[in-house]
């Protein structure tokens, strides 16, 4: 709960600190604690009746897993997923805007320099329009396919 509520702002500068500018290591320290949490609490909401549903007909613990666990998380996932992807963009936008030499983030910091509102705005568009293919195109067929069993009659 703690790296939760550590800004990520402070997790980029201490991660180009202490280990060199990366992304990577910026992206997942800010991501795994949120990732954590919204999968505890998915684990916590998991329906006790439906695993000893699957224990009365000797499932056994994988196929538990696989076709009981597994369902009910995935809305947790698919939120993870959500939250996750909009973190990485800005997180990997404000680690180019501080310290690189290339990138999106390198781009904005340049246009922001020299006051062009229009070239920022443009790239902010461009996030939104990816971000939102990825979520109707990838996420929410993938998040519809998982839930279906909550809607069969």
């Amino acid at each position: 709960m703690a790296l939760l509520n550590l800004p990520a702002l402070v997790t980029i500068v201490l991660c180009y600190l202490w280990i060199g500018l990366t992304e990577v290591a910026a992206v997942a320290i800010n991501k795994i604690p949120m990732v954590a949490v919204m999968m505890r609490e998915g684990a916590r909401a998991l329906d006790p009746s439906l695993d000893d549903m699957a224990r009365v007909y000797r499932m056994k613990p994988m196929a538990r897993l696989i076709h009981v666990g597994a369902p009910q998380l995935a809305p947790h996932f698919a939120a993870a997923g959500r939250t996750g992807v909009a973190l990485i963009w800005k997180i990997v936008l404000v680690v180019e805007f501080l310290g690189r030499s290339d990138g999106v983030g390198f781009q904005i910091h340049l246009y922001f320099q020299l006051f062009e509102v229009g070239h920022v705005l443009a790239y902010a568009l461009s996030f939104i329009v990816v971000m939102l293919s990825i979520e109707y195109l990838l996420l929410q067929p993938w998040e519809r396919r998982a839930s279906r069993w909550r809607h069969a009659g």
